[in-house]
């Protein structure tokens, strides 16, 4: 009996183990260790954001999930890998420490077969001063969506602000609180969410809603933008986002790296020097990305850490990370099969692998400050690259180590996305787009990098019920509900 360990129950580590148990049956283990109690379907988050969803709609408890599924779950966060095992035995093993199911800061040697990282990223607040509170927490200055405990609090601080609007003049901030961010899609789904609820409550006059981004250009993304197919024409992603910016009255400050946060002002740097502050009475900054801190060992006792992870913390796999200038950058560098290249028998999925370079090009202030957003790797990506990594380990555990892995590049990989600019029943709006690929080829398509037959965007009502079907559709898909293997990743 083989044993696969998932570092990770987000969606790409729940993705994962889940379809490797269902095509293992009970003839293999399948455990998954995560210090989280509850699934978060994050997308959503910028509803409970806005007052418009309560966290429960976007979180169920996991525990009864696995254990209908024959799941082993423990409830624990991963701390180090040993993958030559230790003196006196050869088998790779991770220890864990427990965060709940009554063990709390008890720690556990658990050996593997097979490891998956999908422990996702740390939200590194602390990189940005005043963002985080110094012991790597939010901080009490700015509120945040990336968890749904924090979109909770982040709507009960915005009701407060709107309560203030009905007789005074408030300023909201929302974007990137670093120069070196991705998710910019959250932040650009928030602050559409919030203009729309402000005209809805009526203070829509009263409120300076500001966006700051470290995004070269507006419609950046992280994916170096990108342009898309209407009337015949190809329009750039540019265009699409500023348009909505100025239809709905928000300003904007681009290329910035925010230096500093403190009690209602930021300090920031842009790509041309330009320093500034601004003064807000509510905040959301989106933190940068981090590995969650795994240490590696040796047999012998070693610190091997940089052997498998890369400087940022996130798995190393079949990529190409050979420093290079951005005009030599090929959607070849990007991996594939997601296998760590020193232990064949460890994977990464999701956020946790480590991307060769970013896909936004690299810039910088003239002082050095890097102000680019590194890559998305979240998800309708995260989803394929999770259930493509658990076939290869199934495959490799039925058939031997001669099974041929299988493949998920993300420079071949197609990707849909449904930008919420605002919930409601009859007067919601989302743009929804598609992608292909995900990482431009611009060998494959000269100009653009990407096939303009496979990408396109529209924005409306029609997109704002196609973010809400899929909200319900993924919970019930990770519910692991009867058909949950027909729902497309």
């Amino acid at each position: 009996m083989a044993r696969l360990v998932v570092m990770g129950g987000g969606v790409s580590g729940h993705t994962a183990a889940t379809f490797a148990k269902k095509w293992l049956g009970n003839d293999h283990e399948v455990v998954v260790v995560t210090p989280n109690s509850n699934w978060n379907w994050i997308p959503s988050n910028i509803w409970v954001g806005v007052g418009q969803m309560k966290k429960e709609d976007v979180v169920f408890p996991l525990a009864p999930v696995y254990a209908k599924a024959g799941i082993d779950y423990r409830q624990a966060k991963a701390v180090s890998i040993h993958p030559e095992g230790k003196e006196g035995s050869d088998k790779p093993f991770i220890t864990i420490e427990y965060t709940g199911q009554g063990k709390e800061g008890q720690t556990e040697e658990l050996e593997y077969d097979y490891l998956i990282n999908a422990t996702g990223p740390k939200l590194n607040f602390d990189a940005t001063p005043g963002l985080g509170d110094g012991n790597g927490q939010l901080g009490p200055h700015t509120v945040s969506v990336c968890t749904a405990d924090h979109a909770v609090h982040a709507s009960s601080e915005l009701k407060k602000v709107f309560e203030k609007a009905k007789t005074e003049k408030q300023k909201i901030v929302v974007g990137t609180g670093h120069g070196m961010c991705t998710c910019q899609g959250a932040a650009f789904e928030y602050i559409f969410n919030i203009e729309h609820e402000a005209r809805k409550a009526g203070v829509r006059d009263n409120l300076d809603i500001q966006w700051i981004s470290n995004e070269s250009f507006l419609g950046d993304f992280g994916i170096g933008g990108l342009h898309i197919k209407r009337g015949g024409y190809a329009a750039s992603s540019k265009l699409f986002a500023e348009s909505l910016f100025v239809e709905r009255g928000v300003n904007w400050t681009i290329g910035a790296h925010v230096k500093k946060v403190e009690e209602g002002r930021l300090e920031y740097i842009q790509l041309d020097g330009t320093e500034g502050e601004m003064e807000f009475d509510f905040a959301m900054l989106i933190p940068p990305f981090a590995g969650v801190g795994l240490k590696a060992y040796g047999k012998d006792g070693s610190d091997i850490t940089d052997t498998i992870f890369a400087p940022n913390g996130f798995l190393k796999v079949d990529a190409d990370y050979t420093p290079k200038p951005y005009e030599e950058w090929k959607a070849s560098d990007w991996p594939r099969t997601y296998q760590n290249p020193t232990y064949k028998n460890i994977f990464a999925c999701g956020i946790a692998f480590a991307p060769p370079h970013l896909i936004s090009k690299p810039m910088s202030a003239p002082d050095g400050t890097p102000i680019n957003p590194t890559p998305p790797r979240t998800g309708m990506p995260s989803g394929i690259i999770g259930k493509t990594v658990a076939k290869s380990i199934v495959d490799l555990i039925k058939h031997g180590e001669g099974a041929k892995l299988h493949e998920a590049s993300m420079a071949e990989m197609g990707a849909a996305c449904v930008a919420s600019a605002g919930k409601g029943f009859k007067d919601g709006t989302a743009a929804a787009l598609t992608v292909y690929p995900v990482v431009p080829d611009f060998e494959k398509y000269p100009g653009i990098g990407r096939d303009l037959d496979y990408t396109f965007g529209e924005i409306g009502l029609a997109g704002h019920w196609i973010k809400h079907i899929l909200h319900y559709m993924f919970i019930y898909k990770a519910q692991l509900k009867p058909g949950w293997t027909l729902i497309p990743e």
